[in-house]
């Protein structure tokens, strides 16, 4: 009989790598984690080292599988910052220069072109998304251009994040994405959920080159011996961070939803297994297809900075020297004095869709200080997902009930009572905080056994606080309509 209890999610996010055992007992979280550098070569544009990615998935999984012991690790899960995009050789396994980050905006003008040509109306309809350098079909359209690789070389492999740890954790036998990452790409019908050849044409990325797009959940490969990781281990689930996390937030029925407040915050409402039409302001997506073939679809709305608006806190103006002070920072003042910060220092994402925008402070004054900048901070990730909300529930004409929130701002209860305030229902935050890496864990589980059904993993949420909305609306509605004053003033500022 086998003691396989654990499995180990692979958490490859936008600024470092973890990995973590994942058990179906009581054992405590083994995890270790690596930072990775990032690159801003020009104003607007990110970048990262796709190597120094791989480096670190290497010692954080050895790390973790040392702890645990090999015998009792069923399975690999994998979550990824989406979008992000690698070219490299099949041959020799080297990229072609460095990856180009989800938040990178050096595509807008192709994005703009594409629209005046006339492409946005197909480009929704068949793949859930709008026309913006977020997503990954225009970034690998600048890999082939400027860095001159030949697209009809048959060694040539581009792929997200999760498509460059498969290919090196299989020692390169397995080329493959799954439908979530694919579905993030601007070049995947999300109703077939395979590679479209148009939108390839258009722009100018060889289908070829592409990967399999396989389902969420499901066995995929196993680790190679050649890997630097202990082989034979299966790699049985896969899914882009956000998606990972409403699956980890136990989101398996339709009009369950979820928020994360990570680098960018990202709210995703289950819609069920009828993809549905395009909807103004919002990103259609696959929420997971299954080894059964089950498909769910999510609305979504993408917020560029939340967490990242903390880091610009702490390294940019330098007024806190670790994310741990701004929540009692922020406590400690009992408004901003009319300050309002629009981190749009990568454009707005939803509902706005403006990569011209650009970041805002408005309302200082003299009695400005490193409080209220930094409550106006955090009060401005309550605001965005607000905006998102309500274009969401305007579209769908689905009111959300309550949501569900994660990610490493969640830890601070002003903000879960903020956002509670602003929506005006009631915020829950789960004891398990890390469900991106729970997500992929469940997804791998599943098809491995581990977890015998979504039941069992909607069984396995548990509710740490819950945080009620006031009464009153007055106040938050003021607050927000001032919002809406700075937005307005940030919104086009780049020509």
């Amino acid at each position: 009989m086998s003691n396989a209890d654990c499995v180990i999610a692979i958490d490859a996010g936008t600024t470092g790598v973890r990995s973590r055992a994942v058990f179906t007992g009581d054992d405590p979280t083994v995890a270790a984690y690596r930072e990775f550098t990032q690159h801003y070569p020009q104003p607007g544009w990110v970048e990262h080292d796709a190597e120094e990615i791989w480096a670190a998935v290497v010692e954080t999984l050895n790390e973790v599988v040392d702890a645990v012991g090999p015998d009792r690790i069923a399975a690999i899960g994998i979550t990824n910052q989406r979008e992000t995009v690698v070219a490299w050789s099949r041959s020799t396994g080297e990229p072609h220069g460095n990856a180009i980050v989800w938040q990178d905006r050096r595509t807008a003008h192709v994005c703009d072109e594409l629209a005046t040509d006339g492409h946005l109306d197909m480009v929704r309809e068949r793949t859930g998304l709008v026309l913006d350098p977020y997503f990954s079909g225009t970034k690998f359209a600048w890999m082939i251009e400027n860095r001159e690789i030949a697209t009809d070389d048959a060694d040539l492999a581009l792929g997200t994040i999760d498509a460059w740890l498969i290919w090196n954790l299989t020692g390169g036998q397995v080329f493959a994405t799954d439908v979530t990452n694919a579905s993030r790409t601007m070049l995947c019908d999300i109703r077939s959920r395979t590679w479209d050849p148009e939108l390839c044409d258009l722009l100018g990325v060889p289908i070829d080159a592409l990967p399999e797009i396989v389902p969420s959940s499901g066995r995929i490969g196993v680790t190679s011996e050649k890997c630097g990781v202990p082989a034979g281990i299966p790699i049985s689930g896969v899914a882009g961070d956000q998606q990972a996390a409403l699956f980890g937030q136990a989101c398996v029925e339709p009009g369950m939803a979820k928020n994360t407040y990570g680098t960018g915050s990202f709210v995703l409402l289950n819609v069920g297994e009828e993809c549905p039409a395009p909807t103004e302001g919002m990103l259609t997506t696959v929420a997971w297809t299954l080894a059964d073939g089950t498909t769910h679809y999510a609305l979504e709305g993408a917020i560029f900075a939340t967490g990242a608006a903390i880091q610009w806190l702490r390294d940019g103006i330098e007024i806190i020297d670790d994310a741990a002070e701004t929540g009692p920072l922020a406590e400690s003042v009992s408004d901003t004095g009319g300050v309002y910060v629009v981190p749009a220092f990568a454009g707005l994402g939803s509902p706005y869709w403006d990569p011209y925008a650009r970041g805002t402070i408005v309302g200082i004054t003299r009695g400005t200080g490193r409080a209220e900048l930094t409550r106006a901070t955090v009060e401005s990730m309550a605001y965005q997902v607000r905006d998102v909300i309500d274009a969401m529930v305007e579209a769908s004409g689905t009111p959300i009930v309550d949501l569900r929130v994660d990610g490493g701002a969640a830890v601070m209860d002003l903000l879960c009572q903020l956002q509670a305030d602003q929506l005006g229902v009631s915020v829950l935050r789960p004891v398990e905080q890390e469900t991106t890496a729970l997500g992929a864990a469940f997804l791998a589980g599943l098809a491995e056994g581990v977890w015998a059904s979504t039941d069992d993993i909607a069984a396995a949420w548990t509710l740490d606080a819950r945080f009620d909305p006031t009464d009153d609306r007055t106040a938050p509605d003021a607050l927000h309509a001032q919002w809406l004053r700075a937005v307005d003033r940030s919104r086009a500022w780049e020509s």
